[in-house]
């Protein structure tokens, strides 16, 4: 039965649509600014008349980024390390967070010391490059997924939620019917932990699609750039291109262009993960609030 509102209630919940309302103003717009500036007249964009929709659409940008051989290439390769990479983060991650939180596992405090202790200090980068390189990883797809297999603040988020969700009694339950503790992790606990493997999901897919950095430095051969290094040297060989031009109407044009491009990159790099959260923000909200609040 729907509870009639007071006249203060009414007032307060006017209050907060109005202010939730001005908060996704704030966040939508400026993606929705560069979903038209993409489609726009480039010169309108750069002059500033393009504000709630897009005006003489051009595909310019588009035109000029997909022109590039190696976009496709690109995005074969980002598929490739964000499915593989997330594959793995999920396997090691689970796994680990879930030996963490049995309260029978000898040591587990000085194991979880380790892991956290590794947030706070790190090698560098020198470091890790040499033990990349010693290990045979170099310019190959293990130094774009192996290095980061593990993040330790999801592994605390997820040994969080098991220590919430999986109750000690369930897996006495389940030894009494002579489960094991690896059918009982496979069987039980998994199909219960929907909503975290959902956080986690999105946490490594969007990192690993978004590597920028590991590859810059592990990578060698254009045929293995993922599309992120793929969209920065078109962007970097196009204005180099325009800042050659002798004319100065030629380089004026082939700036506005450029700009157009920058927009056209951000949604071609951003596209698909876009497309993935739909599908798992139910889940995501409920694990991030169980395995961020509980425990």
């Amino acid at each position: 039965m729907l509870t009639k509102l007071n006249k203060e209630d009414k007032v307060v919940t006017a209050i907060v649509y109005a202010f939730l309302s001005v908060i996704f103003l704030l966040v939508a717009y400026p993606l929705y600014f560069i979903v038209i500036a993409s489609i726009s007249d480039p010169a309108l964009v750069s002059g500033g008349d393009v504000w709630l929709y897009p005006r003489q659409i051009s595909l310019e940008g588009y035109r000029r980024i997909f022109a590039h051989e190696e976009i496709l290439t690109g995005y074969r390769n980002s598929i490739i390390y964000a499915v593989l990479g997330t594959s793995i983060n999920l396997s090691v991650t689970l796994t680990a967070a879930y030996s963490l939180s049995r309260s029978d596992l000898v040591g587990r405090n000085a194991i979880t010391f380790v892991f956290a202790f590794t947030m706070f200090f790190s090698g560098g980068i020198i470091p890790l490059f040499l033990l990349v390189r010693g290990l045979g990883l170099y310019n190959t797809i293990g130094a774009m997924v192996l290095p980061t297999a593990l993040s330790v603040w999801n592994l605390i988020i997820a040994r969080t939620f098991f220590q919430s969700t999986i109750p000690k009694e369930l897996l006495d339950s389940a030894k009494v019917d002579g489960c094991s503790d690896f059918r009982f992790f496979w069987s039980i606990v998994l199909p219960l932990s929907t909503a975290i493997m959902a956080v986690l999901l999105i946490f490594y897919a969007v990192h690993h699609w978004n590597s920028f950095f590991n590859a810059l430095i592990f990578l060698r051969s254009r045929e293995k750039f993922p599309l992120q290094l793929v969209l920065r040297d078109i962007l970097i060989q196009n204005q180099f291109t325009d800042e050659m031009m002798i004319d100065d109407a030629s380089a004026e044009v082939a700036l506005m262009v450029a700009e157009s491009m920058k927009y056209g990159v951000i949604i071609v790099a951003s596209l698909p993960v876009l497309i993935l959260y739909p599908w798992v923000q139910k889940h995501y909200v409920r694990g991030i609030m169980i395995g961020a609040i509980k425990g």
